[in-house]
């Protein structure tokens, strides 16, 4: 068994504190309140893939400037990665809004779900007009003979600001969950 010794212990110490620099400020997305219901056609729904577009899927949070441009900063990052954050997202919304038994990928059930979700985001970003927008298309595959569907989502949630970081996630949870919505209303009835 190897044995670090103090001193060895605290030059390691000192030395990853060196490389590593200031710590990022991680921001986590707070779920927003649920007081709707929504009727679903399926008892059990797999979230089975989320993606993002590539800077929407970095754990550092973009901004768009007034040029067009997107600026992250390194200090400032989501809480969980944001793919994983979103489909999470997305599975609660769901079983809050429908009552259904629904999960993300990897499918914890023995039984297998009656629907399976698939949702790609084409954007997912903070405008610098006060806006968090997010589109893209969702996909609504069933194994046992129903109609599959498919969707396209093109959603807006306005957002202060002057309210910094904590603004923004307020906002992109709001939009996950508005974006939840239009998936049970159009794709799970």
């Amino acid at each position: 068994m190897t044995r670090i010794r103090p001193f060895a212990l605290a030059a390691m110490t000192a030395l990853t504190a060196a490389c590593g620099g200031p710590s990022a400020d991680l921001y986590p997305v707070a779920a927003p309140q649920v007081a709707d219901t929504i009727r679903i056609s399926f008892r059990t729904v797999e979230v089975r893939e989320v993606s993002l577009p590539a800077y929407a899927a970095a754990d550092e949070i973009a901004v768009e400037d007034e040029d067009g441009k997107l600026v992250t900063d390194a200090n400032v990052r989501w809480a969980d990665a944001p793919e994983r954050a979103v489909a999470l997202e997305i599975a609660r919304n769901l079983a809050r809004l429908s009552g259904a038994r629904v999960a993300s990928e990897p499918w914890p059930f023995e039984e297998l779900p009656e629907a399976r979700l698939e949702v790609r985001f084409e954007s997912l970003v903070a405008g610098a007009d006060g806006n968090f927008r997010g589109s893209g298309q969702y996909f609504v595959g069933v194994l046992d003979g129903r109609r599959e569907r498919s969707g396209i989502f093109e959603l807006a949630v306005p957002y202060d600001l002057e309210g910094g970081t904590p603004a923004l996630a307020r906002a992109r949870g709001q939009l996950v969950l508005d974006v939840s919505r239009v998936i049970a209303r159009e794709g799970l009835r």
